[in-house]
């Protein structure tokens, strides 16, 4: 039995730690949330002037038994930080939950050369699941037929390519050219992850990890580079999550529900709310956070901002993570059921 069936774990535990590689080229920093045992205050994680942070308690001994496990992606220009609420609600939940900074493309990390490896960051979940279920000790044991990918926006096609989808550079290319509005196009642009024929080869190969068994795409871009055949044999059951707020960059019709449509049905469930806009899957912002943001860098307020007359950021999380975990509940047990 996992500790998935327990409700409401109190004691969650948080490390930290940077995943060497052999060359040493593209250090990893992960930071993982999971059921904890101790009687430790609990501190506040990833708060500041912006940001809401959540309660854990650092290195914490971990719960015996067996826990699913989720990857979490952030999305271009964010961090390992963004989706902690999410972490957060998911270790209480008895999940292990592994969040990691894609080299490139932080907050942090602009470096041209990193975030042109665009192929890497499913190569860097990899990492991160390979760290996690040899070191039970420190985290917990993973019930390895339990392991998902959760991405926001770059993520959730971080997440996808994971899962076996495939990427054609030429093909997205061409749709740019029909819909130069769109994030996804300028963001791709700037990275330029085919500015060699070595870089191109490799963004279209097979990203696939085998051991990830179910996705959730949190409002993803990118998604119309995928071939549709890659998309409709996709192995395993998705979850696509999109923000409902009207958008010209981003817009639902263009990205996730175009997704949703290419994969199997049978497998896929979509999801639209409605006053959810693409930051409404990162963290809750404090009193006074937009003025503080556009004082820093005039436009980043809207990350601050949700739907028109959207319910307050908190609510639509809670409704995102119930949606999570209830799919990730019915995903093991259609597995288990097989």
């Amino acid at each position: 039995m996992t500790t998935a069936t327990l409700a409401d774990i109190s004691a969650i535990g948080i490390q930290s730690t940077t995943l060497p590689d052999r060359q040493n080229n593209r250090p990893l920093e992960m930071v993982v949330w999971y059921p904890g045992t101790t009687t430790a205050a609990a501190q506040l994680i990833a708060d500041d002037a912006v940001f809401v942070g959540a309660s854990a308690v650092r290195d914490a001994a971990p719960v015996v038994g067996e826990h699913p496990l989720v990857v979490l992606s952030h999305g271009y220009r964010g961090n390992w930080s963004n989706q902690a609420w999410l972490a957060s609600a998911l270790a209480h939940q008895g999940y292990i939950v592994a969040a990691v900074n894609h080299p490139g493309t932080t907050t942090h990390d602009r470096s041209p050369q990193a975030a042109a490896q665009l192929w890497q960051r499913p190569a860097d979940l990899s990492r991160v699941i390979d760290a996690i279920t040899s070191q039970p000790d420190k985290f917990g044991t993973v019930a390895k037929d339990r392991i998902a990918a959760v991405g926001h926006s770059l993520g959730g096609w971080t997440a996808l390519e994971i899962a076996g989808a495939r990427f054609d550079p030429d093909q997205f290319a061409q749709d740019c050219k029909a819909h130069t509005q769109l994030s996804s196009c300028k963001v791709y642009q700037q990275m330029n992850p085919v500015g060699t024929p070595e870089l191109k080869t490799a963004l279209a190969g097979d990203l696939r990890d085998k051991r990830v068994a179910a996705v959730v795409s949190l409002d993803l871009g990118l998604s119309r580079g995928m071939t549709s055949q890659s998309l409709a044999t996709l192995p395993v059951p998705t979850l696509v999550i999109a923000a409902g707020a009207p958008s010209q960059d981003l817009p639902a019709v263009l990205e996730s529900a175009d997704l949703a449509k290419r994969l199997p049905q049978a497998s896929t469930r979509y999801i639209e709310i409605a006053d959810a806009s693409h930051f409404s899957f990162m963290s809750l912002c404090k009193p006074g956070a937009e003025a503080l943001l556009e004082e820093d860098s005039a436009g980043d307020g809207i990350i601050c901002r949700d739907g028109d007359n959207a319910r307050p950021r908190a609510v639509i999380q809670q409704q995102v993570t119930s949606l999570i975990s209830d799919f990730l509940a019915q995903t093991a047990t259609s597995e288990r059921t097989r």
